[in-house]
């Protein structure tokens, strides 16, 4: 797998808590005046997700369900809820798959702060997100949040001293082709399931948003 950052991360990860106690994260969290939403969750304050939400303004919904997510992810495909033929149809959002935040960069809110953070310093990852817009008989709607994460799968370690070139032993000339993009190739991506924890962050602050709980 790909490291992806260098040793200055870790050293500055071990110098943040050492220097604080221990705290170090917690505080210099504190004072890169990130919001609420990325502080850990109590249990209390866990949203069920799905979400039932009682509002008949689909209109108004789903462009809050959309500014939410934009805060987290960028969007690649819409299908509003739709009334064809006296039924309502699902609404569904997708998003493109976003490299995973790190600790050097506090400002994005796609990784939460804790381990899921530092696994995305330490290792390629990415997540993206699916959110589900299901019409209840009663006029309310359920709001289904899914965010998957997956794991880069190489062909061979990152700045690893392998040669990828194989000395043949039969006489034949091997003549090197072009190589467009030096280093190693990516194979594919590792589903590695949901991330449940940025799924109710992305809930909470819709469920604020729309007026629906004061605590978290």
């Amino acid at each position: 797998m790909r490291c992806q950052r260098t040793l200055c991360i870790l050293l500055f990860l071990a110098a943040t808590s050492i220097g604080c106690g221990g705290q170090g994260l917690h505080h210099w969290h504190k004072r890169s005046g990130l919001n609420d939403y990325d502080v850990p969750m109590s249990q209390a304050a866990v949203v069920q997700n799905p979400m039932y939400v009682p509002l008949s303004d689909r209109e108004f919904l789903w462009n809050q369900i959309v500014d939410t997510l934009d805060n987290y992810f960028r969007i690649e495909r819409e299908e509003r809820v739709r009334l064809l033929g006296g039924v309502m149809t699902e609404g569904r959002i997708e998003t493109f798959p976003v490299v995973g935040a790190t600790y050097l960069e506090p400002w994005r809110r796609d990784s939460s702060r804790g381990f899921e953070r530092l696994y995305s310093t330490l290792q390629s990852m990415r997540r993206r997100a699916v959110v589900r817009v299901l019409p209840q008989t009663d006029g309310g709607y359920m709001i289904d949040v899914a965010v998957f994460k997956e794991l880069e799968d190489l062909d061979r370690p990152d700045y690893s001293s392998v040669s990828t070139k194989i000395l043949r032993s039969d006489g034949t000339i091997v003549r090197p082709g072009k190589q467009e993009k030096p280093g190693p190739i990516t194979l594919d991506w590792i589903p590695l399931g949901r991330d449940v924890q940025l799924e109710q962050r992305i809930l909470a602050e819709l469920r604020d948003r729309l007026g629906l709980g004061v605590n978290r």
